[in-house]
């Protein structure tokens, strides 16, 4: 349910609706927008709680949220939410990129690239210190070790790290180093983790499963919404289907229907969503074409040697190109880069 209250409604009234709403066994949540300010009304809904709300002292109006993910819904906030971690901003009018190695593999490698992704154009860099893979056999990451070494890269440049987290235990340990936390496409309905991400008030990527709906995407964004979190952007990272020319299929339409749907801003991986480096550069100027608010992408000094997933990953001389071409996507669709 959604309080809409009146535009000259006084912050005693707006307190007064949200302890009323608190006091019926729901969670207020107070939304102040450019004209007006709006409660969302939290829980489980019962009947006659319209009615209940609406003679209340400078309500407008109350009105029902449709979307089974009430916070993450645009019923709820119809103005973009903007996610801030250091330089790093997405959701704004400027397109954000990401861009780092898969995996952290020494500190020598992970500054080296980072100066040069940072001269490039990046606002954020990605690598990985916990590596979730599918054969148990493959390079695992160097955990905090790995982490520590993308401390020293953000002191040497700047740039917000964004790492994944695997399971909620690691989310203190992570979140001491990392400024993003990346929640992976196999841990996006590990619920535990979601709610733990959601504690640490700390800004979280959160990549689609490989086999989920839009409405499963977006109900994960919830659990962490739902923990007071409100800085949560979706990452769109490619599905499973029977398509066997890419490692997956990256699904563009997902972008603008997620806008509509949901006030949270949308990143797309263009490497995991393709498999192969030759494709990152036309899908990533594609996403931006689709609406997409940031770019994360894998970039190495030499993939052929990289740890991990060195067929999707790109030089810092293709992500150059990569950057000038986006650039002028951008400035087609009224964005810059």
């Amino acid at each position: 349910m959604i309080v809409v209250m009146k535009a000259d409604a006084t912050p005693a009234q707006i307190e007064h609706v949200a302890a009323h709403i608190q006091s019926l066994g729901m969670k207020p949540q107070v939304i102040q927008g450019t004209h007006q300010t709006v409660i969302a009304a939290i829980g489980e809904e019962r009947v006659g709680l319209a009615e209940t709300l609406e003679p209340g002292e400078g309500v407008e109006k109350v009105l029902p949220i449709m979307a089974p993910y009430k916070r993450a819904s645009s019923e709820l906030k119809r103005e973009r939410t903007v996610v801030k971690a250091r330089g790093l901003e997405v959701g704004g009018h400027k397109i954000a990129v990401i861009a780092g190695p898969c995996s952290v593999e020494d500190e020598e490698q992970i500054v080296s690239i980072a100066r040069k992704l940072k001269a490039l154009g990046a606002t954020g860099l990605r690598g990985g210190a916990f590596k979730p893979r599918t054969s148990p056999y493959s390079f695992q990451g160097h955990k905090e070790q790995g982490l520590k070494m993308l401390a020293a890269a953000r002191a040497e440049t700047g740039l917000a790290i964004v790492t994944e987290v695997m399971a909620p235990e690691h989310v203190p340990m992570v979140a001491e180093y990392a400024d993003v936390l990346q929640i992976g496409a196999r841990n996006m309905q590990n619920y535990q983790l979601l709610q733990a991400v959601g504690d640490s008030g700390k800004p979280a990527l959160l990549k689609r499963g490989m086999s989920a709906t839009i409405d499963e995407f977006l109900l994960a964004a919830e659990y962490i919404l739902d923990r007071g979190n409100p800085n949560v952007m979706l990452c769109e990272r490619g599905i499973r289907t029977y398509e066997d020319h890419t490692r997956f299929t990256l699904p563009l339409a997902t972008v603008p229907y997620l806008h509509e749907k949901s006030h949270l801003p949308v990143v797309v991986d263009p490497s995991h969503g393709t498999g192969k480096s030759r494709l990152v550069p036309p899908m990533a100027r594609a996403s931006i074409a689709a609406g997409a608010d940031g770019l994360i992408v894998e970039v190495h000094e030499d993939p052929e040697q990289a740890a991990s997933d060195g067929a999707q990953t790109i030089t810092p001389d293709a992500f150059r190109q990569m950057m000038e071409q986006c650039r002028r996507v951008a400035e087609a669709v009224d964005r810059s880069l």
